[in-house]
């Protein structure tokens, strides 16, 4: 028997469009947050624009996924069905490498903190530094507190990669078995 619910959170459709602008708010957000103030937190020059790049990409899997089952595509499902495996390996990756990076260069952050958000001197000197300064709002925080914010963060991001992955394939498994009927779609499995 196909279980055509198992494990939804939410209607599988309207559920997975709304995880999905879940998904792509957040790391856009988190994108442009390491595009701007990555270098306060990662001391490796293109370090954190690979990173905050990563993420503006999972937001663009997210909104080909939103797209995809807002026109009940079969095609642009199976599309992002195809990427999210691609993109869930990346962030598995990357979540491992920012992780010891940041453990790296915490006593870089902390004297960031300690020195009133000033930009640690080697990259000061090397020019990576804008017009923003860090944002206090991380330093009475504490960078214990950070890091694991970060940890927590990035394993809920996989886990909502995860899932998502898991809904775009449950539609196109849906759009496969009821493409000839109108399935649960319309009115019922017959409209007869």
């Amino acid at each position: 028997m196909w279980c055509d619910n198992c494990l939804l959170l939410l209607p599988l459709r309207g559920g997975a469009i709304a995880w999905g602008v879940v998904m792509f708010l957040y790391s856009l957000a988190g994108g442009i947050f390491l595009l701007n103030w990555g270098q306060y937190l990662f001391f490796v020059f293109p370090e954190w624009q690979i990173y905050g790049g990563i993420g503006i990409g999972v937001a663009v899997a997210a909104a080909l996924s939103i797209l995809a089952l807002s026109n009940r595509s079969y095609i642009w499902t199976r599309v992002c069905k195809f990427i999210w495996p691609f993109v869930i390996v990346i962030c598995a990756v990357r979540a491992i490498i920012m992780i010891v990076e940041l453990q790296r260069g915490k006593d870089k952050v902390q004297w960031e903190c300690e020195n009133g958000g000033q930009l640690w001197t080697d990259s000061a000197d090397a020019g990576y530094g804008g017009s923003a300064s860090f944002p206090t709002g991380f330093c009475t925080a504490g960078f214990s507190s950070l890091y694991a914010a970060f940890i927590v963060g990035l394993l809920v991001d996989l886990v909502f990669q995860f899932y998502m992955f898991f809904l775009v394939w449950r539609f196109q498994k849906r759009l496969e078995h009821y493409q000839n009927m109108k399935g649960p779609f319309y009115g019922g499995y017959y409209n007869a």
